[in-house]
């Protein structure tokens, strides 16, 4: 046990009630990318039994191996429809997210095959220029309602840019742009805000926000206070203490030199548990309340931290996510974002949850 990954699945479902009393549409859950790498299998049944009723996940894959843990939920696919995939959509009651004509006409084609609608949402692009109908193509839709025949369109979707720069121009824009493609389905259910977009005001809650990153305690607003619980804990324990004298150096390349005699605690954690590189000579970790620093390189398997001004000692553990140092602040450290660091998580450490069922 060198490294434990607490994952309080309570907080999770908290996180999500909080986000859901924000607007009065429906709330998803977005657990895509293995529920922002803390478990998809553990996450989507909290959600489900908190009250979440639409799951949004990136691949087919994902769905399929939790279609079963929320059987009666929606349960919808973002990164589009491959030809190859189409009958595994109809067969389990998953639905594309689909984001232009050839994947329309793909789906059509399944209805006609089934000789029954099938249900999709419709996801157009308002500026982020990724994934989404393209505005051409939305005014082929709009001119040819044939086009759609067979499919029964659940929801019309954008994507935002900016959605954490509140005073970004381009959110308004991309508002206006999206109120014109829904009044050509003025009778379809519509979705704009992600976890950022739900504090933009009431206006981008419309009929289903899509809070993903926020539900694992990201916080939706940088630069105030995160209004989320923390989610994850890693903590690492102190295999070996080093003595170093003053002019020892410490890892590859000896980018860090002691000036003073120091004591080095050595962690079995690195990159290749997802604790990234980038963090060398930068990050910190948190001991009995007190910042402990990151010296010399983040190797594949082990981190070295000066503990001299400390009482630390081999078996100690250290946290490296945790109360006073969150997953926004390790990101900060790596030039990143907290998104980046939780979807990092390795398989290596172990997990341990919180709010799994009793039964």
């Amino acid at each position: 046990m060198t490294a434990i990954l607490d994952i309080d699945l309570n907080a999770i479902a908290a996180n999500w009630r909080t986000l859901a009393a924000t607007h009065p549409g429906a709330t998803a859950g977005v657990i895509k990318a293995n529920a922002y790498g803390l478990g998809a299998t553990h996450v989507a049944p909290k959600l489900l039994a908190a009250g979440c009723r639409h799951f949004f996940v990136a691949h087919l894959s994902e769905a399929l191996a939790i279609r079963n843990f929320v059987p009666d939920a929606m349960l919808a696919v973002l990164n589009g429809l491959l030809a190859e995939e189409v009958p595994e959509y109809s067969a389990h009651g998953i639905l594309p997210v689909l984001g232009s004509l050839p994947e329309i006409a793909l789906w059509r084609a399944e209805a006609q095959r089934l000789e029954h609608p099938l249900p999709a949402l419709l996801h157009f692009d308002t500026g982020i220029s990724r994934l989404g109908i393209p505005p051409a193509e939305f005014t082929a839709l709009r001119d040819d309602p044939s086009l759609l025949a067979g499919i029964t369109v659940q929801f019309v979707m954008t994507h935002l840019v900016s959605a954490e720069i509140p005073h970004d121009p381009i959110n308004q824009a991309q508002l206006s742009r999206f109120a014109a493609i829904r009044a050509a389905f003025p009778n379809v259910p519509a979705s704009i805000a992600n976890s950022s977009g739900m504090f933009l005001g009431p206006e981008f809650g419309l009929n289903l926000t899509r809070p993903g990153a926020a539900l694992y305690g990201i916080n939706p607003k940088p630069g105030s206070q995160n209004p989320m619980q923390p989610v994850v804990r890693l903590s690492a324990r102190i295999m070996q203490v080093q003595n170093l004298a003053p002019g020892g150096t410490v890892g590859y390349n000896g980018i860090w030199k002691a000036q003073r005699p120091s004591r080095i605690a050595v962690l079995s954690v690195g990159y290749a548990d997802g604790y990234l590189r980038s963090l060398s000579n930068t990050a910190t970790a948190m001991f009995n309340g007190r910042r402990i620093p990151l010296v010399g390189r983040v190797s594949m398997d082990l981190t070295t931290f000066d503990i001299t001004d400390t009482p630390a000692e081999v078996g100690d553990m250290l946290d490296l996510i945790g109360p006073g140092h969150d997953a926004d602040a390790l990101a900060k450290e790596a030039g990143t974002n907290g998104y980046e660091i939780l979807t990092s998580l390795s398989r290596r450490y172990q997990r341990r949850y919180a709010g799994l069922p009793t039964s």
